[in-house]
């Protein structure tokens, strides 16, 4: 018989055992096994916080949960837990944790066959979660019960709980419901042999289970349809259903449905005669359900089966040995079905054992009991119908209440819309005239932007030239000034050829500074004009930093300073040339010009995923807080002096800062006075580019 979709998800309820062990209850945490994300683990965590509390309802939504997920696998465990779960529910008075937890000590009851208790926690479970409004407990309660009907026979009530469920689930737009209640009713005609009706509703089930796209839904499925299909007799479709099944059970490790899917391959085999084959995927199950589950209703099956199997290979002990063990648990949850199909099997051992008194008592209670189902079912297939009749006449119902409904509202929309478009009207016109005014100020406005931008632009302008002006006239007309007085005293005869000579040194000095100063100021002013355009491209950077070393060697050299070059040879960089060299030579310029004779200037270069970053590090003076904080700033106009009286314009730094935004980098500095300063700045690598660009 089609295996009966116990609740939303019951195809990872087997898996719970990987939950324990830190595993999230849904497709992709049972696939990946990703413990962090494992219900046990977030009520791990939840329990070491500061402000947790066991009553607090993030708690015992985990709790409740937790408890659902041990269904099948250790029923007494979900029974404790949602013991646990309801008194703290309970004494919280939240409510919707208790309707949970009557829905789980439904299940309980339910899977023990202790169908009285079941249905009255159902019952109030289904009160509850429609008062509450909660609609996936609801849905789940109204399966349940309508399992537990079909479990005693009442075919007619479960039907009926069904199709009430599936008018919820559609409202809802809950597609897995949708196939999963219909997949029960499906279940209801195949046990009565109805298999053309079975069928119908499979069509329906089908269709549904392409909207939800699940692979395991939809093996669940094919599962049940290869036990229709052998029940018909149609063992070719059932093998092919059946296989694909397996399949996705096998790889995906749902250890519930696999059980099944290998039981019924199994009684596939068994209905054909080919005991080895059917003994080999009873064993399967049989394995299964010892080291994963905890589904008695399931294990009679296979039980049964296994004993039908060994007494076709006149195995008779462990026929009799099995069929026992179905019968005695048949009886312990009340399964009609199962005590029926037991106790014909044991008829049938003890008929061929010639134990003539014992097959004899199976027999009667094989009749007894096939006698009342067969009644029952005969009642039932009339029930079923009326049933379905029934709630096809009520929506039909419905459907005409509605309608006239509809047709009776219709008319108010009708003069409701005439007045919205008289309204709407009137209100395009009063809009229309907002909009011409808002029209108008926004020209205001936009054009009094535009003058204030071009106010600012010209401030700035101002501003750049002044700063120009003040810095031609503080820092170059000095030392030029200087060295006009020296050529003036000596073309006036005032000094001498030698003493003229002496002032050579000094005038080289002032003139390269001079120089220096000047190339920065003209790249800065070029920057600040929006004269200089960027043109990055593939240049290596250790030649860049070579070339500056050997230009300034001989400032260096002058002062004893040892210039240390760490770069390797190939650093590819994406940069402007002009620039990036600019940046290089002030750098290592301040350094030499900051660090006292006899010192040490270091160049070196850290790899980052996108970015070089190159660093020059000096034994220097140092610099404290306040000076690292202005000396990027734009073009401040400060003049600082090195540790032989080096003169720089204060335009070196800025120019340095302007050049690495431009390249797409960044510049900083680390300094702790008298001890030294380390310059960083970093621009893009070059292979990055030329990934994009190919």
């Amino acid at each position: 018989m089609p295996r009966i979709k116990k609740t939303l998800n019951l195809h990872l309820g087997c898996l719970v055992l990987l939950l324990v062990l830190g595993t999230n209850f849904s497709y992709s945490s049972v696939l990946n096994e990703n413990k962090r994300d494992s219900i046990g683990y977030r009520i791990k965590r939840l329990y070491s916080t500061k402000r947790f509390n066991k009553k607090d309802s993030l708690h015992l939504d985990l709790l409740i949960e937790h408890a659902k997920q041990y269904r099948f696998i250790n029923n007494d465990s979900m029974l404790q837990i949602t013991n646990r779960a309801m008194k703290y529910s309970e004494s919280l008075n939240y409510q919707g944790g208790i309707a949970q937890c009557l829905e789980s000590l439904g299940n309980y009851y339910s899977d023990a066959g202790r169908t009285e208790m079941a249905v009255t926690y159902y019952t109030k479970g289904l009160k509850k979660s429609k008062d509450l409004g909660l609609t996936k407990t609801q849905l789940g309660i109204i399966n349940g019960l309508g399992q537990d009907h079909a479990y005693v026979g009442n075919y007619a009530e479960a039907l009926e709980l069904y199709l009430e469920g599936i008018d919820v689930a559609t409202k809802q737009d809950d597609k897995l419901m949708q196939s999963i209640l219909n997949e029960n009713i499906a279940g209801l005609y195949a046990d009565q042999k109805d298999f053309k009706n079975a069928l119908a509703f499979y069509d329906i089930v089908q269709n549904v289970n392409k909207a939800v796209g699940d692979e395991i839904t939809t093996a669940e499925t094919q599962s049940n349809m290869a036990s229709l299909y052998r029940e018909a007799k149609n063992y070719e479709l059932a093998m092919f259903n059946i296989n694909k099944s397996i399949a996705v059970f096998e790889r995906l490790k749902i250890y519930a449905w696999l059980a099944y899917a290998y039981e019924v391959k199994g009684g596939i085999y068994l209905d054909q005669g080919k005991f080895q084959w059917a003994l080999y995927w009873y064993d399967q199950s049989n394995m299964l359900h010892k080291e994963q589950l905890d589904d008695d209703r399931e294990k009679i099956q296979l039980l049964n089966g296994m004993a039908k199997v060994y007494l076709g290979l006149d195995r008779d002990s462990l026929s009799l040995e099995y069929a026992k063990d179905g019968f005695k648990l048949s009886r312990k949850i009340n399964s009609l079905q199962g005590q029926i199909e037991c106790s014909e099997t044991l008829y049938k051992l003890h008929k061929k054992q010639e134990n003539t008194d014992v097959a004899l008592f199976y027999l009667e209670i094989f009749k007894a009991l096939s006698d009342t189902l067969s009644k029952d079912k005969n009642k039932q297939s009339l029930a079923l119908l009326e049933t379905k009749l029934q709630h096809q006449q009520e929506k039909q119902d419905l459907i005409q209440s509605n309608e006239q409904a509809l047709a009776k509202q219709r008319n108010y929309i009708y003069f409701a819309i005439l007045t919205v478009l008289i309204l709407c009207t009137i209100l395009f016109l009063i809009r229309r005239s907002e909009g011409i005014q808002k029209k108008l100020y926004n020209e205001l406005k936009q054009k009094s932007k535009v003058v204030s931008e071009r106010e600012f632009e010209l401030s700035e302008i101002n501003k750049t030239k002044t700063k120009l002006f003040s810095i031609i006239g503080h820092d170059l007309r000095g030392p030029i000034g200087a060295l006009q007085s020296i050529l003036k005293l000596f073309s006036d005869g005032e000094i001498d050829k030698n003493e003229f000579l002496s002032f050579i040194p000094k005038l080289r000095s002032d003139v390269d500074n001079i120089s220096f100063a000047l190339n920065n100021l003209l790249s800065w002013g070029q920057t600040q004009l929006n004269g200089v355009v960027t043109k990055p491209k593939r240049i290596n950077l250790e030649k860049v930093v070579s070339g500056n070393i050997q230009l300034l060697s001989e400032v260096a050299s002058s002062k004893s300073i040892k210039i240390i070059n760490q770069l390797p040879e190939n650093i590819l960089i994406w940069a402007d040339h002009n620039q990036i060299d600019i940046v290089v030579r002030n750098l290592l310029s301040n350094a030499i010009k900051f660090t006292p004779e006899n010192g040490l200037i270091t160049l070196d270069t850290l790899e980052e995923e996108h970015h070089w970053c190159f660093k020059i590090r000096d034994t220097g003076i140092g610099m404290n807080k306040e000076i690292q904080k202005r000396i990027f700033a734009d073009a401040t106009n400060i003049t600082t002096y090195g540790t032989n009286n080096e003169r720089g314009t204060g335009l070196g730094l800025s120019l340095c800062k302007e050049m690495i935004t431009k390249n797409k980098g960044e510049i900083w500095v680390e300094s702790t006075l008298r001890k030294g300063s380390t310059f960083y700045f970093t621009v893009p690598k070059a292979e990055k580019r030329y990934q994009r660009a190919g």
